[in-house]
């Protein structure tokens, strides 16, 4: 377990973030840019802290760290961007959010957003999943035909439901919310790319993809050749998003939930040069791991009886969960970060016991892996 220390976090040490590829303005950085503060509604927080008793679905989610009444001072922890084998050691949220009731009263008229920041002073500390890489293109999948949750008011379920129809989510079960592909250095301020060198496509560009066109918004995601991308890099990191989509199948179609407007984020090192380096110092560092192993094995161990099966080991014992054995992990070379997904947005996500899974959102997640197994041959 990673040892939590805290230090204390105001607004005033928050800077707005820049590398949101879709969803509300108003997301807010630490300096390190290891931890992201989401303005949200109490429902949100509420989930992310359910996740607690479904630790499988947990681990791809990002990392909860607890939560922040803007303007106030709270503690966060100062580790918590830790990679997903570390989970269980940051979940519990570290703050209680001192959120008060709703004001009595007529409910008031839904109002659509349109992607502007929330109307709350409370925010839910995060992981920032993009954290650890030099160049990161990020990718938001926003889940589902059916985009709203059952009380939402009429004018809500309308809009959204027009919204479904003509484009991807009604038929496919997702559309592209939002792309952010950094291009290379040489593309800085030409061919659509900023000057960071990075090319946004917003909302609209998703929205205008249909059925037939939408596997031009992912090759536009992983092939980019200017950053150093080739087919061959492209082709190694889809594999590991498919592997991710899969576990997280796997896992959705086990659990009893419903998550409207939930979304997949995407991540991986858009540098080509960087994302070559990380390969190479990842295989080195698996390479060095197998020999000791076979080191290990072929080791005599003492204790270990002629038959090849170790003797019982004894309490306090040196080899056996020891300070020595603890003190030798710390040794290896930790893994490069080279892509992780995540779902995120869970404003209108519960646990609906007898209800059965969530195919409103396995649906959007079937067809994505479909498409990426696709790519594959491209």
């Amino acid at each position: 377990m990673v040892a939590m220390t805290h230090r204390p976090l105001r607004r005033s040490q928050l800077i707005a973030f820049d590398h949101a590829a879709a969803g509300h303005d108003g997301i807010l950085s630490d300096v390190s840019g290891e931890i992201l503060a989401k303005p949200c509604k109490q429902a949100e927080i509420d989930f992310y802290e359910s996740t607690r008793a479904h630790p499988d679905f947990a681990y791809y989610i990002p990392i909860h760290c607890g939560t922040l009444s803007l303007g106030q001072t709270q503690d966060v922890p100062e580790a918590a961007a830790v990679l997903p084998s570390s989970l269980n050691a940051h979940f519990s949220a570290v703050t209680n959010h001192p959120h008060s009731a709703t004001a009595a009263g007529a409910p008031q008229p839904w109002v659509p957003s349109n992607g502007g920041q929330l109307n709350t002073d409370c925010a839910i500390v995060l992981e920032n999943v993009a954290a650890g890489l030099r160049k990161p293109n990020i990718l938001d999948v926003k889940l589902g035909a059916r985009l709203w949750a059952d009380d939402a008011p009429p004018a809500k379920r309308q809009k959204f439901d027009d919204l479904s129809n003509i484009t991807t989510s009604k038929p496919l079960g997702f559309r592209i919310a939002g792309m952010k592909t950094w291009m290379g250095a040489k593309a800085a301020g030409h061919n659509q790319a900023g000057l960071d060198g990075y090319k946004i496509y917003d909302r609209n560009y998703g929205r205008a993809l249909t059925p037939e066109t939408v596997r031009e918004g992912f090759e536009n995601y992983f092939f980019i050749d200017s950053a150093g991308i080739t087919k061959k890099f492209a082709r190694r990191v889809i594999k590991r998003f498919l592997g991710d989509l899969h576990g997280l199948q796997e896992v959705l179609e086990k659990e009893e939930s419903r998550m409207y407007s939930a979304s997949l984020l995407f991540v991986y090192e858009g540098d080509g040069a960087g994302l070559q380096a990380d390969f190479e110092t990842e295989k080195q560092v698996l390479d060095l791991e197998t020999e000791q192993q076979l080191l290990e094995l072929e080791t005599p161990q003492r204790g270990a009886l002629s038959n090849g099966f170790p003797d019982r080991p004894v309490m306090g014992d040196e080899g056996v969960g020891s300070e020595d054995e603890e003190d030798d992990d710390e040794g290896v070379e930790a893994l490069p970060k080279i892509q992780a997904v995540k779902m995120i947005d869970f404003a209108h996500a519960a646990w609906t016991p007898g209800m059965g899974p969530d195919e409103n959102v396995l649906h959007g997640i079937r067809n994505v892996i479909k498409i990426l197994q696709e790519l594959l041959t491209r």
